[in-house]
């Protein structure tokens, strides 16, 4: 073994920890995740819509085998550009319904905590992600991607649907998908002469023309007619049939006449709508359908009164949850940049966000963890074990339900997350101005841009809405070297919020009970507007007042909160449960293992902090004796430290042995 390499030495301590973690798992009873599932987003309805509604649990059992291809949106409710490119898509499934025997659209909804891990499965990480499956594909595969995304028109995304349906093999073709491939002038010539008991059309049209293609898949669910295409290649040809420009249709019918059809105008949907309108020609009696489950109406839901001048910790604890937990969670591993990213997020939550002690101290237990792991590797799961704290380490949580209430929207799929995601970081950018102290030793002390560069990156790295990741990273590029200070950071921030508004406002994804004005409005800040020259002004002193008094932790009401009702009789409550940064990070010196989730549990012994009323309960009776989770955690803790302890020390004194029997050799006899 060579001696040396810090990438070496990372490897074997993670591979020591891979083997352990199972055994903490084990030893201390780790199943604590809680599942809580937010009201489903009605992007799209089940029997409603024109897709197909797909769900983490038969998602996989739809698309392997099938005997139809698939084109997938996988999409998240709380992106903005999903929820205006809805109408769109739901037009482009009306608009191939009749294609469905050969081609199926359906969408998968990552927003969704049901359906996150099988979005991770599939490698989506951003939204709206399109992806293309075959037809019986036997294994498990991730799709194929094309270019069919939310910038490009139906006409095209159709189009690409053609191509891939032509790109299967012989064997693995959709069975109802009909043959798409032109024919020879010579063959059609010969279905002059043979007598068919239904009509054959013929649409002639240029190499680069879909609309061959469009009518025949288009026309495959009727009976008594059959579509072929001809390319225009042979000119000769086309003057025999007096066919004078493409595309064009000719119509052979049963009784054996034949001739060129008529058409207004030479399109898709003109051809395809005389030729059903043909006597005899109608639907093919539908196969057995697969019936989607009719899904519940859960919008429906208690309207949570709030007060707009207050913040809601119900809101960022949610939003909090949404990020560590259903996005970043979407990439499996993190290293590099991304990694780096990460950490820094971690950083500012742990030092500014003003949250309530469990949170706080998941957030810094997390920031210690990252800071002590020599890998510059990390999967994401190893995280989720600590964001869901399988160590069952006390008076550690973050709550795992989505509790919108300042961003609450008319309905389940408008504002939440977003919402939150932009009041989380108002909140950074304004406590990294009102206290700047806690940022010392991070490496973030005398950096005002801190808050917005990392917001930058987090935007650019692992932010759902690629389209909104791209309109922030311009006005990033464009004015954030302009700021010099922590105050014009906050007004920055402030400012590209309401750029976002004004483009966003009128759009498909603005909820009409809450639309995008420029904020603060008069009401909750009257002196923040002003008029100069007879035209509006921002009196910008007065909105950093305004946005230092809003996002102040004496704002932050708990109502809603799992531990809001017994907070609200008490004044101090707050006080109580937001707590110093710099007070509780441990030293990183005294951590025995940088590796361990377990050591946090000794942190309110070194703190000399009283335990919760819920710890000091019995939880196991020995001999008489009874036992608290604690008490049974260190037990366990100590127990394991211990026998790694003799472990040490025996082959300490076997290395050491060996050593002596080197030095001194035993004399011949």
């Amino acid at each position: 073994m060579e001696a040396g390499g810090g990438g070496g030495y990372g490897r074997r301590r993670w591979g020591w920890w891979q083997e352990v973690l199972p055994l903490w798992r084990v030893l201390l009873a780790a199943s604590m995740m809680i599942a809580a599932v937010p009201a489903r987003a009605r992007l799209y309805q089940a029997g409603t819509d024109p897709v197909w509604v797909l769900e983490a649990a038969t998602v996989r059992k739809v698309l392997r085998g099938s005997p139809s291809a698939w084109l997938v949106q996988f999409y998240s409710s709380a992106c903005g550009h999903c929820v205006a490119f809805a109408p769109t898509w739901k037009a482009l499934a009306g608009d191939v319904r009749e294609w469905e025997p050969a081609i199926r659209i359906g969408v998968l909804d990552c927003g969704d905590e049901v359906n996150y891990e099988t979005c991770k499965d599939y490698g989506v990480q951003y939204y709206p992600t399109f992806r293309y499956f075959r037809a019986f594909a036997k294994d498990f595969t991730t799709g194929e991607n094309h270019h069919a995304g939310s910038d490009r028109e139906v006409q095209t995304v159709r189009q690409t649907m053609i191509d891939f349906l032509q790109n299967h093999s012989r064997e693995t073709k959709p069975p109802a998908c009909p043959p798409l491939e032109p024919i020879m002038p010579e063959e059609m010539l010969s279905l002059f002469n043979k007598g068919f008991q239904h009509y054959t059309a013929v649409i002639f049209e240029s190499a680069d023309s879909y609309v061959g293609r469009e009518v025949i898949l288009d026309m495959s669910q009727y009976e008594n007619i059959v579509v072929k295409r001809v390319l225009d290649s042979n000119t000769a040809f086309l003057k025999k049939l007096s066919i004078t420009s493409v595309p064009s249709s000719y119509l052979i019918y049963p009784n054996g006449s034949h001739g060129l059809i008529n058409i207004l105008k030479p399109l898709r949907s003109f051809f395809s709508s005389y030729l059903k309108s043909l006597p005899g020609v109608g639907r093919k009696p539908p196969p057995t359908p697969i019936r989607q489950n009719q899904e519940e109406n859960q919008d429906i839901k208690e309207w949570k009164d709030f007060d707009k001048s207050k913040l809601y910790m119900a809101d960022l604890e949610s939003g909090l949850h949404y990020l560590l937990r259903i996005e970043l969670a979407t990439h499996k591993t993190l290293e590099g940049a991304k990694l780096k990213t990460f950490k820094d997020v971690v950083t500012l939550f742990a030092k500014l966000f003003p949250g309530q002690q469990p949170v706080m101290k998941l957030l810094e237990t997390l920031q210690v963890w990252l800071l002590s792991l020599p890998l510059d590797k990390i999967p994401y799961d190893a995280i989720l074990d600590l964001l869901n704290n399988k160590m069952r380490i006390s008076g550690l949580f973050l709550p795992s339900r989505i509790q919108w209430v300042g961003c609450q929207g008319s309905r389940a799929e408008l504002r939440g997350y977003p919402c939150s995601f932009w009041k989380l970081f108002h909140m950074l950018t304004v406590q990294a101005a009102v206290r700047p102290q806690v940022l010392l030793n991070t490496g973030f002390e005398g950096n005002p841009q801190v808050v917005v560069q990392v917001l930058r990156k987090y935007i650019r790295d692992f932010f759902g809405c690629r389209a909104c990741s791209q309109h922030f990273e311009e006005m990033a590029e464009e004015s954030l070297k302009d700021v010099n200070t922590l105050d014009e950071a906050v007004l920055w921030l402030w400012e590209k919020h309401n750029v976002v508004n004004a483009r966003l406002a009128g759009g498909l994804n603005e909820d009409p009970k809450f639309p995008k004005l420029q904020w603060p409005t008069p009401d909750i800040c009257p002196l923040c507007h002003e008029k100069r020259n007879g035209l509006h002004a921002w009196n910008e002193a007065q909105v950093l007042q305004f946005l230092k008094r809003h996002y102040s932790s004496d704002n932050i009401l708990y109502t809603y909160t799992e531990e809001g009702s017994k907070e609200e009789g008490d004044e101090n409550s707050h006080k109580k449960n937001v707590r110093k940064n710099e007070e509780w990070i441990p030293n990183l010196e005294r951590q025995l293992d940088p590796e361990s989730h377990v050591l946090d549990i000794l942190l309110a012994k070194d703190q000399n902090k009283p335990l919760a009323k819920e710890e000091m309960k019995p939880a196991v009776s020995f001999l008489g004796i009874g036992f608290s989770n604690v008490d049974m955690s260190l037990c366990i803790v100590l127990y394991i430290a211990s026998s790694f302890f003799l472990m040490i020390m025996y082959f300490f004194f076997r290395m050491r042995s060996k050593r002596r029997k080197m030095w001194h050799p035993r004399p011949y006899v």
